[in-house]
């Protein structure tokens, strides 16, 4: 019989990257944590107290869950903000490379990835709830998109292709450290989802 072809490999990262293992994962798969981790990451650094107020959480607890992603290496001290009185936070300058396949053989894993999975889907969903509820104009209420195709049938090799050429057009979109600011410009968040779906009965 012929050799299996070789499976497309995943797309490349736009950056430093560390791939994450079951104990790193276990210090973010937390609510709190990955909801701080999400407001450091879209709207930069903050203290523990500017946190806390945002998320209607006690500052101590805050502060507690801080120092936790910190020692898992998920943000750190913004020095050139911080103070002998004040503490800032940011997210650290890496990109963490989650692959499922990789807690498939680890059970002590299982929770935290379901833990993680379910507060991601989350957040996703509460950013398009947050846009859809929000006033823009009408020039940037049509540049936005809420859309999905459901016609497609792909093998795996196939849909790990998809997901390449998008990352790649994403890419291309992204500005770089030396792109000169543009007034208009907003933030844009893109959600990529895709994912098989098992087909029900026909009878």
């Amino acid at each position: 019989m012929p050799d299996a072809p070789e499976p497309t490999p995943p797309p490349p990262l736009p950056g430093p990257a560390r791939r994450l293992d079951a104990h790193s994962l276990r210090g973010l798969a937390h609510p709190l944590r990955m909801r701080l981790y999400e407001l450091l990451s879209l709207d930069g650094p903050a203290t523990a107290t500017l946190l806390a107020q945002r998320l209607g959480e006690n500052t101590g607890t805050v502060s507690w869950h801080l120092r936790h992603l910190a020692e898992h290496g998920f943000i750190e001290d913004d020095t050139a903000r911080g103070t002998k009185r004040e503490r800032w936070w940011r997210r650290a300058g890496v990109i963490n490379d989650l692959r499922i396949a990789d807690f498939r053989d680890d059970p002590d894993a299982h929770g935290a990835l379901s833990v993680f999975l379910r507060e991601l889907v989350n957040q996703y969903f509460n950013r398009v709830m947050t846009y859809v509820g929000e006033d823009w104009d009408e020039r940037w209420r049509n540049a936005g998109t809420v859309s999905d195709w459901r016609d497609l049938r792909l093998t795996p090799d196939r849909l790990r292709a998809l997901n390449m050429e998008l990352m790649e057009v994403i890419a291309r979109h992204t500005p770089g450290p030396d792109t000169e600011p543009d007034s208009e410009a907003r933030p844009v968040v893109v959600q990529l989802q895709s994912f098989p779906r098992k087909e029900r009965d026909s009878a």
